[in-house]
Order: structure tokens, then sequence, then C-alpha cells
């Protein structure tokens, strides 16, 4: 089936792989009938790939109501979006509307949907960060004319999910990748290790993701590996990392940091690519 090039990430996401996609897309496997993303982010090797069978995961509920929503009712979630205004007092009063949770849960998933995609295309670098209580706490970014909506690929990647197996899921890791059966392939993109204790973020979700959870996300590879389901990982080159992966084949790629609020010091840093094939 041929590639629609307008399929492509809806989000801005911390960690996204795009810029990797011409690292990445070598050392994928010739051919990949069913595949399984289960920290899929922005998803850019999802959607550069584009499988006609996929199981993707992400534990941001919010995250995954987006993709469903884009499946389900793109034209009225384009039609929600033109509503919104790019002015700072405009975006603190969506960005704030989840201190309430019980009202919040009253909003329609459209609505919902809505703010996610709003907030990440007008906060600050596109950062998507929530605090302890699970609040969407970025600040706004003062862009001139940001892409609000983009109806082309908002409806290229809907009629993606619409004409193809695509199970949308929001759960812990491990229960997702128990459901990948021998033969299948599996993109792991977790938040990072650490490479300082000034770069630490993982606040994508409330709880965080420390060493303990990738240790338990090692021994998950241990079993796909195990089954006969082929596996690519990416992580920051940090010893732990390369240590706890050392069984496998490692390739050092070279990645650009975007995140840090001082922008002399975003630049190149280390990252792994680890393959069991």
């Amino acid at each position: 089936m041929a590639k629609n090039k307008l399929v492509a990430p809806v989000v801005k996401w911390v960690g996204g792989k795009r810029q990797l996609l011409d690292d990445i897309t070598p050392l994928l496997p010739k051919r990949i009938t069913s595949y399984c993303e289960p920290f899929v982010g922005g998803g850019a090797v999802f959607l550069s790939i584009q499988p006609s069978k996929a199981i993707v995961n992400d534990l941001n509920s919010d995250l995954i109501l987006v993709y469903e929503t884009i499946r389900d009712d793109v034209e009225a979630l384009i039609a929600d979006l033109k509503k919104h205004e790019n002015t700072p007092e405009y975006f603190y009063a969506i960005r704030n509307l989840d201190r309430d949770q019980e009202a919040f849960k009253a909003f329609s998933k459209i609505e919902r949907a809505s703010r996610l995609l709003y907030l990440n295309k007008t906060c600050f670098n596109g950062l998507y960060r929530v605090n302890s209580f699970g609040q969407f706490n970025s600040p706004f970014g003062h862009y001139k004319r940001p892409n609000i909506v983009n109806e082309d690929i908002l409806r290229a990647v809907s009629n993606y999910f619409c004409a193809n197996n695509i199970t949308f899921c929001n759960e812990d890791f491990a229960l997702t990748l128990s459901k990948v059966t021998k033969g299948g392939f599996v993109y792991l993109d977790p938040p990072y290790d650490p490479v300082s204790q000034t770069a630490h973020f993982t606040q994508y979700n409330k709880g965080g993701f420390n060493r303990d959870e990738q240790i338990r996300l090692k021994e998950c590879c241990d079993a796909l590996n195990q089954r006969g389901v082929k596996f690519m990982l990416s992580n920051s080159a940090t010893e732990f990392i390369k240590e706890l992966y050392q069984d496998y084949n490692i390739s050092i790629v070279k990645a650009k940091r975007y995140i840090n609020s001082n922008a002399k010091k975003r630049g190149s840093i280390d990252e792994v690519i680890v393959t069991n094939y």
C-alpha cells in the first residue's frame, strides 16, 4: 500500500523522532506485518511506517483521546479548533480548565481533544508538561502565527486510521507488550534516562519514569526476544542504558536537544538505538 506523505505527526512531543527518521528507517526490519508502539507520543515512526495493523499505546489518556477523535470525528474536531484564539489571556483560560477536574470531565471528547491540540501548538516550545496533579502547566509560547488547524494533515491521518486495523490503548506499557505475538515488530521510545540531574524530564504524565521503570522495560524486551518478537528501542546513551542493553545490538546516533530554556544549550547529544535483530 502506497504511503501518504500527508500522514504526519499532529502534535509536537518532547523526544519526538521526526528528526531521527533518517537514522531509524534503515534499521527497521524489511517486512513489518504487525506493529506495536507502547509509548507513541507524537508517533513520528508509527506514522512514517504507516502499518496496516498496529497496537498503539500511551499512558497519557488525553493524547490517546486526540488520536481516537481524529479517527472518529475529524470534521467536528477541525471545526472546534477554528474557535481558538492566539492570545495569552485566552491561552491561560483554556490551560486552566483542568484545575477543576469535575467540570473538566464534563467536556466532550471533541472539546478535550481540541484543547490539547490548541495548547500543544501555542505553548512554549510545544512542551507538553504536567505537574504532580496531572495539570497542564507549560506557559504561553508567544508565536505570531501558530498552525493551530492543519486540516490536510488531520484528514490524512484520520483516513489512514479508518482504512487500517489500528488499536489505541491507554494502559501500562507491559500490558500492551504482552499482546504482541511472534513475528510482530515493536518500536519503543520511552521517557529517556536522564543524562544529568538537571536534564531529567519525564513529566508527560504525573508520576514520571525512573530507573526501576527502565529496568522493568528491559525485562519486557527480554520477554519479547524470547517470544520471537523483533524490537527497536531508543534511549539516551548513558552508561546505565548501554550496560542494561549490552546483550543486544547498540547503535549510537546524534540527536538535537530542543527543550532547554536556554537556546545556547540546545545542542547535539548521543542517543542509542537498540535492536534484537
